[in-house]
């Protein structure tokens, strides 16, 4: 994670990659890239963001006054997606490989900073001659783009896990043409079970399945799909970390919040009753990390995992690229080291108001009430995002000393915003 930095950087979000899902699921890469935003909290002066979507220029001056830097002094590029093609492409077919030259040109020293490490990422960099942040001027260490590929799939992480001595859920993992029979056999031995791609994301195309109830298989049965026990799911948690030679580094853990089996908001630190499943996940991230630097890996890696009703901790899936969790985080921890906030309780949601406004009302509002992020208090409420075109979904932090405090603060956003259904 890159809090701190002696050299600019590219900051590139490219969301459009076939690391988490495949390209042709452009529509769900789409809706993730709407919140590309984000990634201002990652950029210091004499950066260059490099966003799939426009930032609005009243986010982009609150982005400033709240890190204390100029909001000019970070160059933003947006660069249109294009539907089936990864990030880069995107980039050719802008013609912005000249700008990002010049840019780099007058910034000796910087680096890219992607999103995901793909091919078509470090063959971009190479095209503009800048190294890949964290490897630097060495360049990319062998192996590092085939670990990143193979573990951003349900079968990998799975037989790996295997050998680190990771607990999974029971499953298998089968071509598509084999789906129907393995569901099938599966269900002779659980009341439900749990079907995905076996390269997915965000609860992309996963789908639960019993016994009693009749079902059909999915329309397109191409490729790997991992068929899985289904958990009675007590809570969802990760851990964050950052691989180096050295090995990795915990940067933070905590609770995810999911709708539909796809993340939607983050709670942390983990409640202190659970500090023995948070020792677990952190061991088997730990031991996921070592082996990911072992092949030249360097970067963000993490953990997910589901807590049963029993007490007992199973991990779902490794993600080796930065997830909607490492920009806010980035920004948590700008801002609480600034107010001397030394272990802050952070929660990250999207609230939809029943009214419309425009970002500056928002943040207006937020002032007025008395809960806008200041740092003499050290708590308070930051919209870490840009607000939606519709004006009425809200995504927002909670910074605060206590977990029970980040709930009260919350409480009173949900009021003030008059959000549509309770948090």
């Amino acid at each position: 994670m890159v809090t701190t930095h002696r050299t600019p950087l590219i900051v590139y979000a490219n969301f459009h990659s076939d690391l988490a899902v495949h390209l042709t699921a452009h529509e769900v890469l789409d809706r993730w890239a709407m919140h590309a935003s984000r990634e201002i909290w990652l950029t210091r002066p004499g950066d260059v963001l490099v966003t799939p979507v426009p930032l609005s220029l009243a986010f982009q001056r609150y982005a400033g006054q709240l890190t204390a830097m100029p909001h000019e002094s970070v160059t933003v590029l947006t660069v249109p997606p294009v539907a089936g093609a990864p990030f880069a492409e995107a980039v050719h077919r802008a013609g912005l490989m000249g700008t990002l030259r010049s840019l780099a040109a007058t910034r000796p020293g910087i680096q890219l900073l992607p999103i995901a490490l793909d091919v078509p990422t470090a063959d971009l960099a190479a095209q503009l001659g800048v190294p890949v942040t964290p490897y630097g001027p060495r360049g990319i260490s062998p192996g590092a783009l085939s670990i990143a590929d193979r573990l951003n799939t349900k079968a990998a992480f799975r037989a790996l896990a295997a050998d680190l001595g990771i607990r999974i859920p029971v499953g298998r993992c089968c071509e598509g043409s084999e789906l129907e029979g393995v569901v099938t056999a599966m269900l002779t031995r659980h009341e439900r079970v749990v079907m995905k791609p076996n390269r997915s994301a965000g609860g992309y195309q996963l789908r639960c399945v019993t016994r009693t109830e009749p079902w059909s298989a999915p329309n397109s049965l191409s490729g790997e799909w991992v068929v899985e026990e289904h958990l009675d799911v007590a809570r969802s948690l990760s851990v964050q970390m950052d691989v180096r030679k050295t090995g990795p580094r915990v940067v933070f853990s905590g609770e995810m919040h999911t709708a539909g089996g796809a993340y939607d908001g983050y709670f942390s630190p983990v409640e202190e009753s659970t500090d023995a499943t948070t020792q677990e996940l952190t061991q088997w991230a730990s031991a996921l990390g070592r082996h990911l630097a072992w092949h030249g890996y360097a970067g963000s890696c993490g953990i997910d995992a589901v807590l049963d009703v029993q007490g007992r901790l199973s991990a779902t899936e490794s993600n080796v690229r930065r997830t909607a969790t490492t920009a806010p985080h980035a920004l948590v921890d700008r801002l609480s080291r600034a107010a001397g906030l030394r272990e802050p309780a952070w929660l990250l949601a999207t609230g939809r108001s029943r009214a419309s406004r425009t970002f500056a009302a928002v943040a207006e509002l937020l002032r007025e009430a008395g809960l806008a992020w200041t740092p003499c208090q050290a708590e308070g409420v930051v919209l870490c995002g840009d607000t939606a075109s519709d004006g009425q979904a809200l995504p927002y932090a909670v910074i605060a000393a206590s977990r029970r405090r980040v709930r009260e603060l919350q409480a009173q956003l949900g009021t003030v915003m008059q959000f549509e259904a309770p948090l």
